[in-house]
């Protein structure tokens, strides 16, 4: 059963579990099981997708229960008018507050034959702000300790994997990104604190009900891993 953070009758807010689609994808066609198919058998009725998260991503995904709840939504998306938030835990010490402002092509799918040219770079933004920070005991190079900071982090628009793709850019990687991290890292992560997913949580989500206008706050908790390993690290900061 997925956790459902809000439902009326327009719209379902879920917390995505790390390690499921959000929704069918010929990049991981061997998966059979998406938030979107386990949420309408859970609910028993169509839902419409408005955006997606990243399978090892966990966190809000809203879904609209009708096409009309659906397209007025889909138009404050594209309006930037969603504020979405992001927790993370990355290499290094980050900045207090920093705008990342790096324009990002389109990630190509290797597995279709049909693929189109990735074209110019599109305009991507990024805010961070540093929760936390922590020096643990452990060496992964040169140095005898490790570094690591807690963010939060709010795309200003919506590139595929901006975030994670953004921190590698400023060279403070997501720890447990297969994909964009730092293999080091990652390995340390596992072997002292048996972490073996991405630490990317998308925490909030505030926008205007379609419907009657109210502004609505919604918030997905950390699942029982990120929790325990925050504590750990960060002293329990969230």
């Amino acid at each position: 059963m997925l956790e459902i953070c809000y439902q009326d009758k327009y719209l379902v807010c879920i917390n995505k579990p790390a390690g499921m689609l959000s929704h069918k994808s010929s990049i991981d066609a061997h998966e059979k099981v998406n938030a979107m198919a386990t949420l309408r058998n859970q609910l028993g009725q169509f839902v419409y997708p408005l955006h997606r998260l990243d399978k090892p991503t966990s966190g809000l995904l809203l879904f609209a229960l009708d096409p009309q709840t659906a397209a007025l939504l889909t138009e404050q998306f594209t309006k930037k008018q969603i504020v979405k938030k992001y927790h993370a835990v990355v290499r290094g010490y980050t900045p207090d507050v920093l705008t990342i402002d790096y324009p990002l092509k389109k990630m190509q799918d290797k597995k279709d034959k049909h693929k189109q040219k990735a074209g110019e770079p599109q305009e991507a933004v990024t805010n961070i702000k540093t929760l936390a920070t922590a020096e643990l005991p452990f060496s992964t190079g040169k140095y005898p300790t490790s570094r690591f900071s807690l963010i939060e982090a709010q795309p200003l628009t919506g590139r595929q994997r901006q975030i994670r793709r953004h921190l590698k850019h400023i060279y403070h990687p997501i720890v447990g990104d297969t994909a964009h991290g730092d293999g080091k890292q990652n390995m340390l992560f596992r072997e002292q604190f048996n972490c073996h997913r991405l630490l990317l949580h998308a925490h909030s989500l505030r926008l205007q009900h379609p419907h009657n206008g109210e502004e609505l706050s919604i918030e997905a908790n950390l699942n029982m891993e990120f929790k325990v390993l925050v504590k750990e690290v960060f002293d329990d900061i969230l």
